[in-house]
């Protein structure tokens, strides 16, 4: 992807990332956790260790300066075909983050939390997928890290699929003590992060 072809996308992934996250955080800031939170599977300092971890995952992605060395060479060729399908992942990534916060409704919040009134929910991405936000966010930074095609979009996406493996799993974990069976079912007919292999 090369050209003014490959400076517009990086400038739509970009601006697209930071709406994204701004809305995020904006909407963490003004809520802060939920006045009905339940239960909470986060140690004190888990937020802004989060935080940290996705100002590194930008910088990586999108800040020329951390093509130091071997972060800086190519994992695929200069083609105008990958870092094209590598732009229409990234909008697709960020399309299903999109849907599954707007499915979450008020039960989405940047915490791992459980709130009194929780409802576990199963429709739309989450008939599925058990985590289909962080699938779409972690499809929008593979994205990227192909159009960019070097290594650090590689070892971005490598830190934030940990981060989000950690985080859903201690997510699960209370879920699972609130809604029991219930959980379980869901366990049973969803993938982690991607769909559940169907029997034939």
């Amino acid at each position: 992807m090369a050209g003014v072809g490959m400076r517009s996308a990086r400038l739509v992934l970009l601006t697209a990332c930071i709406l994204g996250g701004a809305a995020g955080c904006g909407d963490a800031a003004v809520r802060g956790a939920p006045s009905n939170a339940a239960h909470s599977g986060e140690f004190k300092w888990y937020r802004l260790l989060r935080l940290f971890v996705l100002a590194g995952v930008f910088a990586l992605l999108f800040w020329k300066a951390t093509a130091i060395g071997f972060l800086g060479k190519r994992f695929v060729p200069d083609s105008p075909a990958l870092g094209w399908f590598g732009f229409l992942a990234a909008i697709a990534g960020m399309f299903v983050t999109a849907w599954s916060r707007i499915v979450l409704g008020r039960y989405w919040t940047d915490k791992v939390i459980v709130q009194t009134e929780h409802k576990l929910i199963r429709s739309g991405p989450y008939a599925r997928i058990r985590h289909p936000l962080y699938t779409g966010v972690l499809l929008a930074v593979l994205g990227t890290a192909l159009v960019e095609g070097e290594i650090r979009g590689l070892l971005s996406f490598a830190i934030l699929l940990t981060n989000y493996a950690i985080k859903a799993k201690r997510e699960e974990r209370i879920l699972s003590q609130r809604f029991g069976l219930e959980f379980s079912a869901h366990l049973r007919n969803t993938g982690f992060l991607l769909p559940r292999l169907r029997r034939l």
